[in-house]
């Protein structure tokens, strides 16, 4: 038969004094973090899911920012390509003015003016820049893709050639560079959201080529040759094909990222709320554990008291 002394009751009292005080510190710090998982030991299961619910909530944000940057890069180059319609579509109601035949020589000079600085806002748009970025020069988006050097009245020289020299960039030869800027949007899915300049505006050896059309649009202009000037409308209108096929192409890509973007949101919310369901503590819960161990801890002190009051000398008197 077990004899209980005095020290075995108080060590036992001390030991269930420290489990409930432990029980109620770990219910009230839950509480105070309003989180279930402080440290690993509280649930070592839980902790796994955690960290991978986070490590993905992550991945998702990083995916959303790229999306985000994604629809701005497209926007702008819509919003470019449009700017260029409404050039060719200036340039076209200008040629079809002046291949009437009745225009004296001093109209045509005013037309080939108004070319020249509609020549100048295309060059322009083509040299577009997004964030420091030159839009339609493809990996080289630090490099300038269409570089001219400048005639005495301002205008851009884009044949490259001074008294029969050629000596800076020419339209024949100039190729900008075709390179995909691939955004990652998605777990293995990467989409291309660039066009390059060669494909709005043209090869070298198009004849569609824009820079190319208003060139001999200015030489006929220059010469009063009707006829030069009236050839140059079918290869406007097929330009102008080309710009409303690309930018129908952007619509499709940005209809494709919107449709990421809806689908990251959507997976942020999944996540978010299982990572709430194995982090986050339940307070009705709580609260009503803390009150029982409280009220536990407060029985164990007042039975302890009684436990261990008396002693040797207490039956000696």
């Amino acid at each position: 038969m077990l004899r209980v002394t005095s020290n075995m009751m108080s060590s036992q009292l001390m030991l269930n004094l420290n489990r409930n005080a432990l029980q109620m510190n770990n219910t009230q710090n839950q509480l105070a973090t309003g989180r279930k998982l402080n440290k690993p030991s509280d649930d070592p299961v839980g902790i796994t899911y955690s960290l991978r619910y986070r490590g993905e909530l992550a991945s998702n944000e990083q995916y959303t920012k790229n999306v985000d940057s994604a629809l701005s890069w497209l926007d702008f180059n819509d919003t470019v390509l449009g700017q260029t319609g409404d050039v060719i579509q200036k340039l076209r109601e200008l040629t079809v003015q002046a291949a009437t035949g009745s225009n004296p020589q001093s109209a045509l000079d005013s037309i080939k003016q108004e070319v020249g600085q509609l020549k100048e806002q295309l060059i322009d748009i083509a040299n577009s820049k997004l964030n420091g970025k030159y839009i339609f020069n493809g990996e080289s988006f630090d490099a300038k893709p269409y570089d001219f050097l400048k005639n005495e009245d301002g205008t851009s020289n884009t044949t490259g050639m001074v008294n029969g020299q050629l000596v800076g960039s020419s339209i024949d030869t100039l190729v900008t560079d075709k390179g995909l800027i691939n955004f990652s949007v998605g777990d293995s899915v990467q989409l291309p959201i660039n066009i390059t300049g060669t494909d709005v505006f043209g090869k070298g050896d198009d004849a569609d080529n824009i820079f190319k059309i208003i060139d001999s649009l200015t030489a006929s202009l220059e010469k009063g040759d009707t006829k030069g000037i009236s050839a140059q409308l079918d290869k406007m209108d097929s330009r102008m094909e080309t710009v409303l096929t690309t930018r129908a192409e952007l619509g499709a890509k940005t209809n494709r990222i919107e449709l990421m973007q809806g689908r990251l949101s959507d997976l942020n919310i999944n996540l978010t709320d299982l990572q709430s369901k194995t982090e986050d503590a339940d307070y009705s819960e709580l609260i009503m554990q803390s009150k029982i161990q409280e009220n536990i801890y407060n029985a164990s002190l007042s039975a302890g008291s009684k436990i261990i009051q008396p002693t040797l000398v207490d039956f000696l008197r």
